[in-house]
């Protein structure tokens, strides 16, 4: 069975991942079929480039991606997209659908990034309080 995983490269505790159809028997380092994409953890955010076509191509054929190359297929939005297209939508609904798909991604993106501030400044707020009390 064909699985499309994550090959690591990159040195001592700098990972750098390519994603990569390759057999389920072969080593998580060795042989593979095809690089269809990277993954790099460590940038600030981290990047997933993946080549659409092929990990189309894959998955049609039987692939199956694992958990954690599911979840960053998931972000770009393939999954999403071969779904709609598996039943039986058009081109244009297709497109349509995923500018929408998109535009909420962006706003839960914003979403979180404020909500992650905001409980940064409480934090430096009691911690502020905190040091004002001892002295």
């Amino acid at each position: 069975m064909v699985k499309i995983r994550l090959k690591r490269a990159g040195r001592k505790k700098l990972p750098v991942y390519q994603i990569v159809a390759a057999d389920s028997r072969a080593p998580r380092d060795g042989k593979f079929l095809e690089v269809v994409g990277h993954y790099q953890p460590t940038a600030k955010p981290h990047s997933v480039t993946i080549n659409r076509e092929r990990v189309t191509y894959w998955m049609q054929a039987g692939a199956q991606p694992t958990a954690t190359v599911r979840s960053l297929i998931q972000t770009t939005g393939l999954l999403y997209e071969l779904r709609l297209k598996n039943l039986g939508r058009s081109e244009a609904d297709v497109t349509a659908e995923m500018e929408k798909w998109q535009e909420r991604q962006a706003e839960k993106r914003k979403k979180r990034l404020t909500l992650k501030s905001r409980r940064r400044q409480a934090k430096k707020a009691a911690e502020s309080k905190e040091t004002g009390a001892e002295g």
